[in-house]
């Protein structure tokens, strides 16, 4: 099977053998990481537009590593240093972006469907979803997909425990459709505050009980608290929320020794997951990082026509 993607907007619309593709790419493009100088000609002409509504360190400069390395021009806009603060619109910008014969555009937008938006309006350019308000994280998932499949051997059959946020977090649905589609028995725990009403239609279980997820978990995926996408408190205080949902030093010891833990950052450690949880043996936070750089390459030669 051929890669024919033009976008890449969410784990939906990816079906289980575009993502073995993606997947397959990325542990070839993770070879180059590894040399002596870094950089293949691969994208060599091609101009790639990292444009970032919203703050980021993992997923913008794993983007612009990824460019730099398949030999790509990559140019970085920020909502603040654009005409956006002129008043502007995100599809006259883009635009204007298409018009520069740009090639990619790498979008991280706080409104849902933004990415979406501009797929159905750019002719000529592609787009990337690099986070879309609360809706996807594709290129999120796909990297965690990477790096359970590289520690485990395998998706499918496994437990995979998604703790935290569920509701404001982009990430969890795209690992709930990514998994699921896998063929991964997902879980889902948290507040009932932070678990969205009738999430066990997209195929995962639910607990409101940590310890019953994480006890039988072969992956164990903490999430932080949204709390820039939280307008009202979703739980007494932080304290509570750690002694009740966090991963703390007693629950380490309780979950299964060849159970790996992740987190997509940034951690707020003592909070969600304790500092000797986030760096034990199990955890596998920064193989996380370094598969984002792998993927992003994987997902630019790809649409780019690779």
């Amino acid at each position: 099977m051929s890669f024919k993607k033009k976008h890449i907007l969410d784990m939906a619309s990816l079906c289980v053998d575009e993502v073995n593709i993606i997947l397959n790419t990325a542990e070839m493009m993770k070879e180059i990481s590894k040399r002596h100088i870094k950089k293949v000609p691969t994208l060599r002409g091609k101009t790639i537009v990292l444009f970032f509504y919203e703050p980021s360190t993992r997923t913008r400069t794993s983007f612009d590593i990824a460019t730099k390395r398949l030999s790509g021009d990559s140019i970085s806009i920020s909502a603040n240093s654009s005409s956006i603060v002129k008043g502007e619109t995100l599809i006259d910008t883009a635009r204007n972006i298409e018009a520069m014969n740009c090639d990619i555009i790498v979008l991280r937008h706080p409104c849902s469907g933004a990415p979406h938006m501009l797929a159905k309006l750019l002719k000529n350019t592609s787009v990337i979803n690099a986070g879309d308000g609360m809706h996807a994280h594709p290129s999120q998932s796909l990297l965690d997909l990477m790096t359970v499949k590289e520690n485990k051997g395998s998706i499918k059959g496994l437990r995979v425990a998604i703790i935290g946020d569920i509701a404001h977090s982009r990430v969890a649905m795209s690992n709930i459709t990514g998994f699921t589609k896998m063929g991964a028995d997902v879980i889902v725990a948290g507040p009932p505050t932070m678990i969205p009403s009738g999430i066990e239609t997209f195929g995962v279980s639910v607990t409101y009980n940590i310890d019953e997820a994480i006890c039988s978990a072969d992956v164990i995926i903490m999430l932080r608290i949204q709390k820039e996408r939280q307008e009202d408190f979703f739980f007494p205080t932080e304290r509570e929320y750690s002694k009740v949902y966090g991963l703390t030093n007693k629950r380490l010891e309780k979950i299964s020794k060849d159970a790996i833990i992740m987190h997509p950052g940034p951690i707020n450690k003592g909070l969600e997951i304790s500092a000797e949880a986030a760096e034990c043996f199990q955890t596998r936070i920064l193989n996380q990082v370094t598969n984002g750089v792998a993927v992003r390459m994987a997902l630019l030669y790809l649409v780019a026509g690779g």
